[in-house]
């Protein structure tokens, strides 16, 4: 289980759940963005673990997955993104994660293989850098431990 060094933005509907639960075990439907040119990834380094990794958040109730990856993605890296397809669905232990406050989330993401529309700028907040790496370059990273599966799959 990932554990994180300080709490996320949380959306209205999420802190309306926890009202009701508390820091109980919350399924969240979530959405990945695989940032691809050639055989560079574009990955970012997170503010709340300093771990590199992809970029993604959850989705909002009545927002259609697709769109929920677009959104995220100029929220946290100020640019576009053509979607061009599914790489897979992922979840289990490697999206598990437990928040400084107690709060723990299971994850489960669907992973979109996208490319930009622009030039990526971090927002500072949820992410601190973004960069591009060949899959040799990545091996040498520290990653959320998802990623790896998801690029090899991608």
């Amino acid at each position: 289980m990932l554990r994180y060094r300080d709490r996320m933005p949380v959306s209205p509907y999420i802190a309306s759940l926890r009202a009701h639960v508390g820091h109980d075990l919350l399924l969240i439907p979530a959405v990945t963005a695989v940032i691809r040119d050639g055989d560079r990834f574009l990955l970012a380094r997170h503010s709340d673990t300093g771990l590199w990794g992809l970029v993604g958040g959850s989705i909002e109730p009545g927002e259609q997955p697709a769109d929920a990856v677009v959104r995220e993605v100029l929220e946290e890296i100020g640019t576009g993104i053509r979607v061009l397809g599914i790489v897979g669905a992922y979840g289990g232990e490697d999206l598990v994660v437990e928040y400084p406050n107690g709060d723990r989330v299971a994850y489960v993401t669907t992973v979109y293989s996208c490319e930009l529309t622009g030039e990526p700028r971090p927002d500072l907040d949820e992410i601190l850098e973004v960069a591009w790496f060949s899959r040799d370059e990545v091996a040498a990273l520290e990653l959320q431990p998802y990623v790896e599966q998801v690029l090899a799959d991608a």
